[in-house]
């Protein structure tokens, strides 16, 4: 199983940083008894080895080599590795850098960098809806601002609604699975359609169009963009808050098991 990851985004949205944005310090992690900061993008290559993902593809620019250094200093149970998108084309053109990569009888695990989800696994069940392409679904309160995701009764996907006023859903994409057959077939499609999609989302509805089923599994639950400085906000708030909780939980918990 393979992962990739589309880092090469200038992240204009949040500029100016230091650094790149997918390196952006979003609550933390405890490394030898010491409580230290965590990258956002560290949660989702966290979540697709947990799913089972034992290489992962980083597509980055050439101005992002401090995500190289931040990787290469931490041990992961899962090879990282580099392509790159030179010039800034789109979402599409950048997961289609890590192509020859990906062997068509492997499952495939995508995700956005600048962005954190619960629950942790939900990964899993859009893996175990088999080959194919299958997105992850989350609510957010606005939906105008992503790619809503519209289906009919038996789960499969009609439309992608991308960044539309008003959309029919509040349900986006935040992940998605894919067969390395159907991920080489999407590749296929975007090169028919020169190249002209830069939103994951427009490809989709072309490839759906063309008599191709993509399915969706709702099962997110919570779902933050930490690619603005709101978002960024908002994110530590409330891992701030989700930490806290699960401290309480597990504290009431032992003196539960201690009486």
């Amino acid at each position: 199983m393979i992962g990739i990851i589309p880092a090469a985004g200038a992240g204009l949205r949040i500029q100016p940083l230091g650094c790149s944005k997918e390196l952006l310090p979003v609550g933390s992690r405890d490394i030898e008894g010491v409580e230290r900061p965590k990258a956002v993008s560290e949660y989702l290559v966290e979540r697709m080895i947990a799913a089972g993902a034992r290489r992962i593809c980083m597509v980055i620019s050439a101005e992002k080599s401090d995500i190289v250094r931040y990787y290469a200093a931490r041990d992961y149970a899962a090879e990282i590795f580099y392509a790159v998108q030179r010039r800034p084309r789109g979402l599409c053109d950048a997961l289609f850098r890590a192509e020859s990569f990906v062997h068509a009888e492997e499952p495939v695990l995508i995700g956005l960098p600048d962005t954190i989800w619960f629950p942790e696994n939900a990964f899993h069940a859009s893996v175990e809806q088999g080959p194919g392409v299958n997105l992850v679904l989350f609510p957010v309160k606005d939906p105008s601002a992503f790619d809503a995701v519209i289906c009919d009764d038996r789960g499969y996907v009609e439309r992608v609604e991308v960044k539309q006023p008003n959309p029919g859903s509040h349900w986006i994409w935040g992940a998605v699975t894919a067969s390395g057959r159907a991920f080489h077939d999407l590749r296929m499609l975007w090169e028919s359609r020169h190249r002209e999609d830069e939103y994951l989302g427009h490809l989709l509805n072309a490839y759906i169009a063309a008599g191709n089923p993509v399915s969706a599994t709702a099962n997110g639950e919570h779902y933050m963009d930490v690619g603005t400085i709101e978002g960024y906000h908002r994110a530590q708030d409330y891992l701030r808050t989700r930490n806290r909780q699960s401290g309480e939980l597990r504290s009431t918990e032992f003196k539960s098991g201690a009486a």
